[in-house]
């Protein structure tokens, strides 16, 4: 099985991300590894009853490149 890297990690939260909130600006703001697990934090705007904010989401997948959880909470 192909090792599952950091960048793999990154490419498949920023897609999601992507896919989910229908923008196509997202910004990484770190990625690490804990307890087996790569956890994606970062930014992305939204645009909210006619006001943009900035939304903050954290994506945790797996070793084998499944997604575990999403979150996202506004800034």
């Amino acid at each position: 099985m192909k090792a599952f890297s950091k960048e793999d990690a990154q490419e498949i939260a920023v897609d999601l991300v992507r896919k989910k909130k229908n923008s196509e600006d997202i910004a990484v703001a770190s990625v690490e590894q804990k307890d087996g697990v790569w956890i994606i934090n970062g930014t992305c705007p939204i645009n909210l009853e006619g006001h943009p904010w900035t939304e903050r989401f954290e994506v945790v997948i797996d070793r084998k490149g499944k997604v575990k959880s999403m979150y996202f909470s506004l800034l």
